[in-house]
């Protein structure tokens, strides 16, 4: 049996249509805007509906787990299963999926390695990882579990974490023998004001970190995407470039994720 798409090429003039989807969904989004829940009278008085229509709409989703009611008031609210839902999904695996296409098209572009990094107890693993064409090619392997304070993608993502968490860090976490809390924390107030760190490698000279936060819908930093540069000869990629697209990329993905860059591209460094 042949099955229409999912999706209508005709956007603004859809052929099919579930009322009772749509009369689920609408609930659904209605209890989401209500702090103190509605009552069934309320609902159906803001959806425009019959209550005998709204109230099977909420025996079907009370059973489902997705709303319950309040003994005392009769009112209807949101239970924590949307939530859970949606975090279900790995987090590494959501990344890579949305990032990978990106990261390829961002390594042809500018001929240089591209990662992507995640906090893992206490430490940056590298989730993603995508070679250029060029046939010498600096890159993390990955999987490779990095030290936090020493690494730009750690360095980035820890910028974007709220006060509590940081402190955490600082604590649990070694620093580095030259560097007090007070110089990096003064080094992270910098990359969350800038919203991206450029910073000569911490392991391999003549290498320069072009390092950018994903940001999710909370505004904070969920992965890092960094391109550690190398400047060969005859290379026709600027290093102005790399900057722009990289910066560019990671705001993609922060929009694919709810969240908002923290810099523009035209903000990108003029020079290494």
């Amino acid at each position: 049996m042949n099955r229409p798409p999912i999706s209508d090429p005709d956007a603004s003039s859809p052929r099919y249509t579930a009322p009772a989807l749509e009369k689920g969904l609408d609930i659904l989004e209605l209890l989401a805007s209500s702090e103190g829940g509605l009552t069934q009278t309320e609902i159906a008085k803001e959806l425009d509906r019959s209550v005998s229509e709204i109230f099977r709409m909420l025996v079907v989703l009370e059973a489902r787990g997705y709303i319950a009611q309040d003994g005392t008031s009769d009112r209807n609210v949101l239970t924590t299963k949307l939530f859970e839902l949606a975090h279900k999904t790995s987090i590494i695996r959501r990344l890579s999926t949305a990032a990978g296409p990106a990261m390829r098209e961002l390594a042809i572009a500018i001929n240089q390695s591209v990662h992507l990094a995640v906090l893992s107890e206490d430490a940056v693993l590298i989730a993603a990882q995508v070679d250029p064409p060029a046939r010498h090619v600096l890159s993390v392997r990955l999987g490779t579990r990095v030290d936090l304070w020493r690494a730009s993608s750690g360095r980035v993502m820890m910028a974007f974490q709220p006060e509590e968490t940081l402190a955490a860090m600082f604590d649990r976490v070694a620093l580095p023998e030259d560097v007090s809390e007070v110089r990096l924390r003064e080094d992270l107030a910098e990359v969350r004001k800038r919203g991206y760190e450029v910073v000569d490698s911490f392991v391999i000279r003549g290498v320069v970190n072009i390092s950018a936060p994903v940001i999710d819908y909370t505004g904070e930093a969920i992965a890092a995407l960094t391109v550690p540069y190398i400047e060969r000869y005859g290379e026709h990629t600027s290093f102005d470039t790399c900057c722009r697209l990289t910066l560019g990329v990671a705001a993609n993905l922060s929009r694919l994720l709810g969240g908002g860059a923290r810099f523009s591209e035209s903000e990108a460094p003029s020079s290494p």
